[in-house]
């Protein structure tokens, strides 16, 4: 059964249903809780944060509070939204890759682990109503049509409106749920950030003052498509046409003055990771090329500011009820600017992550530092209002800085089974005080990382060497210190592996055929492909999301051998597929057609098949077989 249920609609029920006392008296010791994350925004990007887009009210936000400078998410959407909402590595949260499917291993189910409690069921059983309004992401692709028990208001939320999936437009998107009820027709005016800040504000305006509210905003803003009203756009273009090289040094020099930097850091441009080691200087870029990037980057930032906007009308419907004095605010991004979307979108993440290396599913510090915001509305708060704090800290830590600050306690066991928490509160940092040292650990798709006392081990993918980083001198990773520390090295190599043992990272989850320079060939002989076949038994962690990837590229390979022919002319391509970072570019000879390419797919999925029962039944014996 479908409905048709707009936010108008829930507008209308929040002013025909308030709570009579309105300003109620609060629960002091249990304040409010706000907790607003958006999506693939770099860290640069805010105007507190050294970005030339207007974002007013988070801006407000900073200046009440306190800016994280040290703050890392998982590189990527599922995982950091798994590890938000648990407080554990994504990996032990079940969400070690994303939600297109079951992989029917422990770090790898698709969705948010039923054996872990999230933040929503253990502050609601605590005393708190709970909302969620926004991007889920968290539930298998293939769950979409019916509730199966993953679903927001089945994992601690008394009321939610969203789209459950990952992406899709901002002007219709799917699948949209009011708690249970699907909705599949919007209004002509529709747009999605709109229609989550809406939702947001009608749960505030029904919500009683005297209980304590958690309440979750998950931004689908600014993540791609880049959608926008163009007006918006059209207010956004002019800061633009001085393209990217001075834009971001001016947002360096920005972060300068704000304190997000040391004054004596010079800005790297970042070379390698742009096709053949090279990165355009914007003077460089044909004027329908610098055409299209202005356009783009002026519709992200529209995006931006129409969230802004809204979290603004979050903030005042607060204080209009007198809530906003009894409030803790948390603001971030999920993951770094990503790079998807072509040779114009990697220019344009470029500037976003400003002054980091690298993009979104990656972990070099562009994919993983994100801004975050702490902001506590009591009069009474401890903490040093437009402060900046230094400490390392993690995406996990969210859950128990929460409970702190909700006075509520981590449950010691959850279904039967015993649980702990694997973060650490951030209120001591804020107060000025140090967290325990601490090592912290990364890893999506095979690219891994561990911060540990001011050192970085980290590579690009399973397959590339690990490179050493001092942190405290090259916070822009580009001096590898490998040769000249190989102990050290080693010494972090080993403890990434112990925890990637303890977290269910193994085996290793090698996205090649994610890749259109790694695809298996598509002509072999017999002799060959039951070698390849034995070589996917013994590595069950390639499976069904490898067909799923080589069949979306079908439609990009026309576009990709195209700009194969621009790459030999010197020309910069305006789109094309993401490749993975210093991987060699593809020869000609290379080149796949869609039809070959669709029975190559075809050949992996039957292969895939075949592991994933194996490997399946072997798991569940094994796991029977330590049980008995």
């Amino acid at each position: 059964m479908t409905y048709k249920l707009t936010v108008t609609t829930l507008a209308l029920t929040a002013i025909t249903s308030t709570v009579a006392a309105t300003h109620a008296k609060p629960d002091t010791e249990h304040p409010h809780i706000v907790l607003i994350l958006c999506d693939d925004m770099g860290f640069s990007d805010l105007s507190c944060y050294g970005g030339e887009i207007h974002t007013p009210n988070i801006d407000y936000l900073a200046e009440q509070g306190i800016r994280f400078s040290q703050f890392k998410n998982t590189g990527r959407s599922c995982p950091s939204r798994a590890a938000l909402l648990t407080g554990h590595y994504q990996h032990e949260a079940g969400m070690g890759w994303m939600t297109a499917v079951d992989e029917h291993r422990p770090g790898y189910r698709g969705q948010i682990s039923d054996h872990l409690p999230t933040l929503a069921e253990v502050l609601r059983d605590q005393g708190y109503a709970t909302y969620m309004s926004g991007k889920w992401h968290v539930t298998l692709d293939a769950a979409f049509e019916t509730p199966n028990g993953s679903y927001p208001v089945q994992r601690g939320f008394d009321k939610y409106y969203g789209c459950l999936h990952g992406g899709g437009s901002y002007y219709k998107p799917d699948p949209v749920y009011h708690n249970l009820q699907r909705i599949t027709e919007f209004p002509d005016d529709y747009y999605y950030t709109t229609a989550i800040t809406d939702s947001a504000v009608s749960f505030i305006k029904q919500h009683p003052t005297q209980t304590p509210m958690f309440m979750y905003i998950a931004h689908y803003a600014p993540h791609l498509p880049l959608q926008a009203p163009q007006d918006k756009i059209d207010a956004c273009r002019e800061r633009y046409k001085a393209g990217y090289d001075v834009l971001r040094q001016q947002r360096f020099e920005r972060q300068k003055a704000l304190g997000l930097i040391t004054p004596e850091m010079v800005l790297p441009v970042f070379q390698k990771e742009f096709p053949d080691g090279k990165r355009p200087a914007w003077t460089e870029l044909t004027p329908q090329q610098q055409e299209k990037w202005i356009t783009d980057m002026a519709t992200y930032a529209a995006m931006i500011e129409i969230m802004d906007s809204g979290i603004g009308k979050v903030i005042q419907t607060l204080k209009d009820k007198g809530m906003y004095e009894h409030t803790l605010f948390l603001f971030m991004s999920d993951n770094g600017s990503t790079s998807e979307g072509g040779f114009i979108k990697q220019l344009m993440a470029d500037l976003s992550n400003t002054p980091y290396r690298s993009y979104k599913q990656w972990v070099f510090q562009g994919g993983t530092s994100s801004p975050l915001i702490l902001t506590d509305g009591r009069s009474k708060s401890q903490t040093e209002k437009g402060s900046i704090c230094r400490e390392p800290s993690h995406i996990i830590d969210i859950f128990p800085t929460c409970l702190d600050i909700a006075s509520a306690h981590y449950p010691d066991t959850f279904h039967n089974q015993k649980v702990k928490l694997a973060g650490t509160s951030l209120l001591p940092a804020i107060r000025k005080q140090k967290i325990q040292p601490r090592d912290l650990f990364f890893e999506h798709q095979t690219s891994c990382a561990i911060l540990s006392d001011g050192w970085k081990l980290v590579r690009a993918n399973g397959r590339q060497p690990w490179e050493l980083i001092h942190l405290t001198t090259d916070p822009f990773e580009t001096q590898d210190l490998s040769e000249q520390f190989p102990l050290k090295a080693k010494e972090l190599e080993n403890k990434w592996t112990r925890w990637a043992e303890q977290q269910h990272v193994y085996p290793f989850e090698y996205p090649s055929m994610d890749r259109t320079n790694q695809l298996l060939p598509v002509t072999i002989s017999r002799s060959k492909r039951q070698r390849k076949l034995k070589s996917f038994h013994k590595n069950p962690c390639l499976n069904f999301h490898s067909y799923n990837s080589l069949h979306s590229k079908q439609q990009k390979t026309m576009i990709f051998n195209e700009n194969l022919n621009r790459e030999t002319m010197n020309t910069p391509a305006i789109s094309s597929p993401q490749i993975s970072p210093y991987s060699p570019n593809l020869s000609k000879k290379n080149q796949l057609s869609p039809n070959r390419l669709e029975k190559s797919a075809e050949n992996i999925y039957l292969c895939c098949l075949k592991l994933n029962n194996k490997y399946h039944s072997s798991f569940n014996h094994k796991t029977a077989k330590r049980k008995r």
